[in-house]
């Protein structure tokens, strides 16, 4: 999961701007502005979020701007969660928030099959182009072009994170361009856990072989597991079987914690300092933060990644159809998508907004992060994520990796598979997934 946004010129006149477009601030309100029950009263609207995307402040000052419109927000925990809770509310024709944050890999799978969601052109998007990132505007079309499905959020720019502590520990540089220099290719970061290992720190050189995935493809390939006519190409792309088993080989000589991502004994391994590096889109210093809390601050420092370049994460919101204030759903996605929302989610949990605005406003492109030994995320992430080209990923994508791929993959990390048995499993199940 790691966001930017267009600053307001004041919290007066940005209320202004939206009573007016909403009609809100008017004697009457429309049935699709106004109460559950057509009332004049406040709107109240549903947001549901997955992960940590910053967005408590920004909510915060979005009803401040607009004090007709309320918003509930609801956190709907990890992305395995919630992709089939909103899948079922999507069927069912209820139940879905007024606004939903879709993970770039659930967008895709709502392009296909979009006829549950707003054409957010139909709303007023059309204007707002030229201030986001070209891809992330260009991403969230149908393929026809004709309907815009979401806005975008974050963007996930690739570096390296790592503990200073254990790397002193271990006789290693600490500061972060001679950490940078160490591993300019992934072999390099291989060797570099070799020394680790050797110097008996306890910890792991990183948390999963899974974790080497992601960056790996994002910089070697322009598809994952399908091609840009979607079919399944997951048995047959190089990047894919070299980051399998370049991961394993890791898992393979000591240097991984087996641990399984986004479970419990993984959220302790962060305070307990288990591990010693982990790849890190601006998002994951969030993740980081939260987890290994009080314990990891000033332990954790942001270095370059190895290889080039590389997107991982970055997320959209959209509204449902069955929504019944979609104008008030949609100021709350320009406002969290916009300039002063991205400000507040990165200045809160760390993710790269996607608003133009928001990059070049000093308080990012500027930015320094305290807790992590006052890296400067900033210069680090920004010109990052101006120059990424993501690739291609398919419209079932995130079921594939995390209901196929990856847990054949884990499998074999902890010995439960050989290599070779979860790369079978690995791609009968996500073939499967991707043909059914």
């Amino acid at each position: 999961m790691s966001f930017t946004s267009r600053r307001m010129r004041s919290v007066a006149a940005a209320a202004l701007t939206v009573g007016l477009a909403l009609g809100i601030g008017a004697c009457s309100a429309k049935k699709d502005e106004g109460g559950s029950d057509g009332s004049n009263g406040p709107v109240t609207i549903s947001l549901s979020y997955f992960g940590t995307p910053g967005f408590t402040q920004a909510v915060k000052d979005f009803e401040a701007a607009n004090p007709n419109i309320k918003v509930d927000v609801k956190n709907e925990g990890q992305t395995k969660d919630f992709v089939p809770k909103l899948a079922q509310q999507l069927s069912a024709g209820s139940g879905a928030s007024d606004v939903v944050m879709l993970e770039e890999g659930m967008l895709l799978q709502y392009l296909k099959d979009n006829k549950s969601f707003a054409n957010l052109l139909d709303l007023g998007a059309s204007s707002l182009e030229s201030e986001y990132l070209p891809f992330k505007w260009k991403n969230a079309f149908t393929a026809d072009g004709k309907k815009l499905v979401g806005l975008g959020t974050d963007v996930g720019p690739l570096a390296m994170c790592y503990r200073t502590d254990l790397f002193q520990k271990a006789g290693l540089p600490i500061s972060r361009d001679e950490v940078s220099k160490l591993w300019p290719t992934w072999d390099d970061y291989v060797k570099q856990g070799e020394k680790f290992k050797a110097a008996n720190t306890g910890a792991a050189w990183i948390d999963s072989a899974t974790s080497i995935m992601q960056p790996y493809i994002m910089q070697n390939a322009d598809t994952w597991f399908y091609d840009k006519s979607d079919k399944y190409i997951g048995d047959s792309n190089p990047a894919v079987r070299t980051a399998y088993n370049l991961g394993l080989d890791m898992a393979a000589k000591g240097l991984t914690a087996k641990l399984a991502r986004w479970q419990a004994d993984w959220d302790a391994a962060f305070k307990n300092a288990a591990f010693a590096t982990v790849p890190c889109p601006p998002w994951y210093t969030g993740v980081i933060k939260e987890r290994a809390g009080d314990a990891g601050k000033n332990k954790w420092d942001i270095a370059s990644i190895p290889g080039k370049g590389g997107n991982w994460g970055g997320s959209y919101l959209a509204i449902p159809e069955q929504s019944k204030n979609k104008k008030a759903a949609f100021e709350l996605v320009k406002f969290l998508t916009g300039k002063q929302g991205g400000i507040d989610a990165f200045k809160e949990a760390g993710p790269l907004p996607s608003s133009n605005a928001a990059l070049a406003d000093p308080q990012i492109a500027g930015a320094t992060n305290e807790y992590f030994n006052n890296a400067p995320v900033g210069k680090i992430y920004v010109d990052a994520a101006k120059t990424l080209k993501p690739i291609y990923l398919g419209p079932k994508h995130q079921a594939l990796w995390e209901n196929g791929f990856e847990p054949a993959m884990q499998a074999a990390e902890q010995g439960k598979l050989s290599a070779a048995a979860g790369w079978d499993k690995a791609i009968k199940d996500s073939k499967a997934l991707a043909e059914g």
